[in-house]
Parts: structure tokens; sequence; C-alpha cells
């Protein structure tokens, strides 16, 4: 996979992150009352999300399938070394 494919699909992954994270706000401003199941379950999902998107394993599991952060070695080589 090239390197700008991993990178998009990272930023994706980190897009529905920053969503989760944004849930609650996006609720409270909206007026939905926090107390209706989805919307609770909802958040719970959001919250389970972030935190699990935070540890080290899931870097880990990242590099197994070939997702892991991308080494721009290569890259700083073709243009003189310039990242």
């Amino acid at each position: 996979m090239s390197p700008e494919n991993k990178r998009t699909i990272r930023t994706v992954a980190q897009g529905i992150v920053a969503f989760a994270l944004a849930l609650p706000a996006i609720i409270d401003a909206s007026g939905i009352p926090d107390t209706l199941p989805w919307v609770a379950g909802s958040l719970a999902v959001a919250g389970g999300l972030t935190r699990v998107m935070a540890l080290p394993q899931v870097e880990a599991l990242l590099d197994r399938v070939g997702l892991g952060l991308v080494d721009d070695q290569d890259s700083a080589r073709k243009d003189g070394g310039n990242v």
C-alpha cells in the first residue's frame, strides 16, 4: 500500500475519533436530551472509541495490518532530505 493511501486511511480514522470527541458537545448544543437510550449509547460508544484509539496497542495493531505510521525515509532521499 502506498504511503499516501496509508495517510488517507489514518486521516479518516482520526476524523471519526474527532467526531466521537465532539459528539457530547453536538448533542448538548442540539438540545437532544442525553437520557434517551440511543443518545446515551452513542455517547458511551464515542467515549470508548476515543479511549481505545489512545492506546499504544492500537498503533501496534495498525502496524500489523499495514497502516502504521509511515516512514518517510524514502521520500526524504528523493527530495534531498527535506521532509
